[in-house]
């Protein structure tokens, strides 16, 4: 359940991102992109996580942990976004999915499910930021950094569970 929880939490910070976005023009290509790095980062995270665990056993959850917490908290300190920027499609994927490596590099380090992750990270991002986009271009009542913050809280209290 957690694997799940967390996949889905890491898509708030692309909808906090998103929901500023009124002027896209692809909404499906720019989700999709967003999509599959979502997939694609965790994925070497948990090679690299399961990597490191061979040769960390012992310090594996702290470190773990720590990760999760610092990206939770980099979540609630990253200032309030205020103009979306002018990037190219892929590097906005890219630079929104980031933060999926570090999470699942935790969770190899855990041993914990792999796919369920994945694809919670992946669907997820998907279907959040294709509405995030679509609402962006129809209203501006909601504002990405709440969501930001509710993410980031939620993955500094999993990372405090998690010790």
């Amino acid at each position: 359940m957690q694997e799940i929880v967390t996949g889905l939490l890491m898509a708030f910070d692309v909808v906090a991102l998103y929901l500023l976005a009124p002027h896209v023009k692809s909404k499906f290509l720019l989700a999709f992109w967003t999509a599959a790095l979502h997939t694609l980062f965790p994925l070497i995270g948990f090679q690299f996580g399961e990597w490191m665990h061979q040769f960390i056993a012992n310090w594996a959850n702290t470190i773990s942990c720590l990760l999760i917490f610092f990206v939770g908290l980099q979540l609630l300190l990253s200032p309030k976004n205020k103009d979306f920027p002018a990037i190219p499609m892929p590097v906005l994927a890219i630079l929104s999915s980031i933060d999926t490596f570090s999470v699942s590099l935790s969770f190899g380090m855990l041993s914990l499910q792999k796919y369920l992750f994945v694809i919670s990270a992946g669907v997820g991002t998907f279907i959040l930021s294709y509405i995030s986009l679509y609402v962006a271009q129809k209203t501006t009542l909601f504002q990405g950094h709440v969501l930001k913050w509710i993410a980031g809280a939620t993955l500094i209290i999993i990372s405090i569970i998690s010790i």
